[in-house]
């Protein structure tokens, strides 16, 4: 169907981030009844801004600090989110909890208010940070309004040597194109240097995108991708719809056979947003 002239296209949100930073806009699209979050299982909630460093149960005594955190703690807890809270297992940096519990799968839309989401883009999701009054209308609705963003492909070739990998290998990119030279962009990371690296190299290259001025870093999945989210048991109720517990419990042999073929055609279109 043809986009009516003058209006953004809307894309579906499969998972939504949040921490205490953005809590407030939980209670504020959830204000009215009708207005309740709109899918509360795909969305996911951690603190990790302004928790302290001390020893957990340590008395939080910056002010505003301990009322994000007790916003957020009542709102997942009205609107049925789920929270991986400060004394969770499972807490921790929202751009890390996602990939590590299996959230974070290819192919996904992932939003959340913190620039850096581009982190998940390793794994072939299209992941992307936005503003509060988007926070708000993901929360409502779980669409969200987006102009195609323009794209660069980013072919590394040969080997990465010197230590260059990680933060080395996203400096030299930046380095090379400048500080804002994928400006409104969306990088597709390619190559066999891109390919060497591990699934925390890729995160870590993606999550630099930003500091070229991109909007997000993709690198299409493949087979480290897939070994590495094979790995990840459970918590997968955003991809399902259902809270699940953190059993451990093995996926089902035929649900991995067929997502990892739909993650692998992937590669045939990927990028062509």
């Amino acid at each position: 169907m043809a986009q009516p002239s003058g209006r953004s296209p809307i894309i579906y949100i499969d998972l939504h981030l949040v921490h205490e930073v953005t809590s407030p806009q939980l209670s504020t699209a959830c204000e009215f009844p009708e207005e309740r979050c709109g899918k509360p299982a795909r969305t996911v909630a951690t603190v990790d801004h302004n928790i302290p460093t001390e020893p957990r149960g340590t008395p939080i005594t910056d002010l505003i600090a301990a009322k994000q955190i007790a916003a957020l703690q009542a709102n997942c807890k009205e609107f049925g989110v789920r929270l991986f809270d400060m004394d969770s297992a499972e807490q921790g940096i929202v751009h890390v909890i996602g990939p590590e519990l299996g959230l974070t799968q290819p192919g996904m839309t992932i939003v959340c208010g913190d620039s850096h989401t581009s982190t998940h883009g390793a794994f072939g999701a299209l992941a992307f940070g936005i503003g509060t009054s988007e926070v708000e209308h993901v929360l409502a609705t779980q669409c969200l309004a987006q102009q195609k963003p323009k794209t660069m492909k980013i072919d590394v070739r040969g080997t990465l040597g010197g230590g260059r990998d990680r933060e080395g290998s996203g400096a030299w990119i930046i380095g090379q194109i400048g500080t804002d030279g994928a400006s409104g962009h969306v990088i597709e990371y390619a190559g066999e240097a891109v390919r060497g690296l591990s699934m925390e190299g890729r995160m870590t290259l993606c999550n630099m995108s930003i500091e070229a001025g991109a909007r997000a870093g993709m690198v299409a999945p493949d087979e480290t991708t897939f070994a590495y989210v094979k790995g990840k048991r459970l918590l997968r109720g955003v991809a399902s719809g259902r809270r699940q517990s953190n059993t451990g419990a093995a996926w089902p042999a035929m649900k991995v056979r067929r997502l990892i073929a739909w993650w692998r055609s992937m590669r045939r279109s990927f990028l062509r947003l």
